[in-house]
């Protein structure tokens, strides 16, 4: 198969369903409250793009700063786990807990927390929360995964803890915090959405605040509309991602 038919099926199957959604609404008459067509939201695209796309900003620096802040905690967390098997023990079934409890349950009491007037600290927060997991659990996953052979070379050589830590086991753990970190930045911007929700409240602007409002006045148009704009977010966090784990895998892979 050629690479053209490969970059045009995708094009193709979208265009399809696309036309069928168009078909079927015209022709059954269904209600635009109910089920828009895709003209109609393309035309609710076209008039509300500006401020869809600052929306789309504001959700994406609260799903990035919550990135920074998950990542910057995982990763010290797991260097310590990795000094200490002890603290391992004592700390993943934490983890765990934090990851398997719903954002929605702790949502109403961190925004209780961060103040009901500051509710873009909360969102970062409970997308940090959701975001955290993954870069951890691929940290400690990388820093088990030396090779023996030279987990048994620094034993020769008295290698300390500390040692075997930062030139061994941490190197070896690139390519687990790579993936962890592309895992994590689709659910810190899955996170940020649902705190918004949670937190129903206009001050952080962001595209579930613009769903929530068109859901108020059932223009369902407008709420398809920044769902588009949520999805194609989405998509080009995760190529630029991608291509970032592809970068760092070229250059672990050289050294």
């Amino acid at each position: 198969m050629s690479r053209l038919a490969q970059a045009l099926a995708p094009v193709l199957l979208i265009a399809l369903l696309l036309a069928a959604w168009e078909i079927a609404c015209r022709t059954l008459a269904v209600p635009s409250y109910f089920l828009p067509t895709p003209s109609a939201i393309a035309a609710a695209l076209a008039t509300d793009w500006a401020g869809l796309l600052q929306s789309a900003w504001n959700t994406l620096s609260m799903a990035l700063l919550a990135l920074i802040a998950a990542s910057l905690i995982a990763q010290a967390v797991a260097l310590l786990v990795g000094l200490s098997p002890i603290l391992e023990r004592a700390v993943r079934p934490l983890a765990v807990v934090l990851q398997v409890t719903p954002v929605v349950a702790i949502a109403p009491l961190v925004l209780i927390w961060a103040g009901l007037d500051h509710a873009g600290r909360a969102i970062v927060g409970l997308a940090a929360v959701v975001a955290f997991f993954p870069i951890f659990s691929g940290a400690v996953t990388g820093l088990k995964a030396a090779d023996p052979d030279l987990e048994r070379l620094f034993d020769l050589y008295g290698a300390s803890r500390l040692q075997r830590l930062t030139r061994l086991r941490l190197p070896s753990a690139v390519p687990y915090l790579l993936e962890g970190h592309k895992v994590a930045a689709g659910l810190a911007v899955i996170g940020a959405v649902v705190a918004e929700f949670v937190a129903g409240s206009g001050g952080a602007q962001g595209l579930a605040w613009r769903i929530l409002e068109a859901g108020n006045r059932l223009q369902t148009a407008k709420m398809f509309a920044a769902l588009v704009v949520l999805g194609v977010l989405g998509a080009v966090l995760h190529a630029v991602l991608e291509a970032a784990e592809k970068a760092g895998l070229r250059w672990w892979r050289g050294r």
